[in-house]
């Protein structure tokens, strides 16, 4: 079956082709590496991330992907793309899966494992961007969001140390009342709290492993390392294009 993120399908239609997506997703492990394998650099691990063109017509997303082993980044790709649709909450794929499948379309690399900038299973339909694009590519994927869509934490989210995750349950705006992800808190400074960020599967991957593999990317900073790499280089090919069209 055909899950491309068309644009031009109208909102309904959208949500319907999610629902069956989420029908073909696995929210098991469905993987032949473990969280240590990628602590150890025993897999290849790919962030990936945008960055927006929006002062241009028509305005365009610039997908990045960045490609690491262990500590050592093995590829960085990019593509620019138009954008077609406006920010929708709960259809980010079908704003942002068209660019990122294009970016993905030019790894050399084959990842193991795909980190995405945004939710999975966390998701009205449990269908998000990470579902989305895990599924039609059927590589295990894991969905990175900063802030919490849908779903109920199981305790206060508030000042949670640094390591210490928290449950999250789907909720009466979902169709299951499983855990689907979990409050993750990557870092914490007594400088200044941070807040924690929101893990779930996207594909092959369950809730409990998705959360060990996005603490086994580690890294100094909040965001798990090949995330902010990615982060990092869509935000450097972001200005190369500005400087460019000057």
């Amino acid at each position: 079956m055909d899950f491309a993120p068309d644009p031009a399908l109208s909102r309904s239609e959208m949500e319907s082709l999610q629902r069956e997506i989420a029908a073909a997703a696995t929210f098991t492990d469905d993987i032949d590496f473990t969280p240590e394998d990628v602590r150890d650099g025993d897999a290849l691990v790919a962030g990936v991330d945008q960055a927006f063109l929006l002062d241009e017509d028509p305005e365009r997303a610039l997908s990045a992907v960045v490609v690491a082993r262990g500590g050592e980044v093995i590829e960085r790709t990019h593509a620019v793309t138009e954008l077609s649709i406006p920010y929708i909450p709960g259809l980010l794929a079908f704003r942002e899966g068209g660019p990122i499948l294009a970016a993905l379309d030019t790894l050399e690399s084959d990842p193991d494992l795909f980190l995405f900038d945004g939710s999975g299973r966390i998701h009205y339909r449990e269908a998000g961007l990470a579902t989305h694009v895990g599924v039609i590519t059927n590589t295990p994927s894991v969905g990175v969001a900063k802030s919490l869509l849908c779903g109920e934490p199981r305790a206060s989210v508030d000042g949670l140390a640094e390591g210490e995750r928290v449950a999250i349950d789907g909720d009466d705006q979902m169709p299951t009342d499983e855990v689907v992800g979990y409050a993750y808190q990557s870092r914490q400074f007594d400088s200044g709290r941070i807040n924690p960020l929101y893990i779930s599967p996207g594909h092959r991957v369950s809730a409990e492993t998705a959360v060990e593999f996005v603490a086994a990317c580690g890294g100094e900073y909040k965001l798990p390392e090949p995330t902010r790499q990615a982060d990092a280089y869509a935000d450097e090919k972001k200005q190369e294009y500005a400087d460019t069209n000057a």
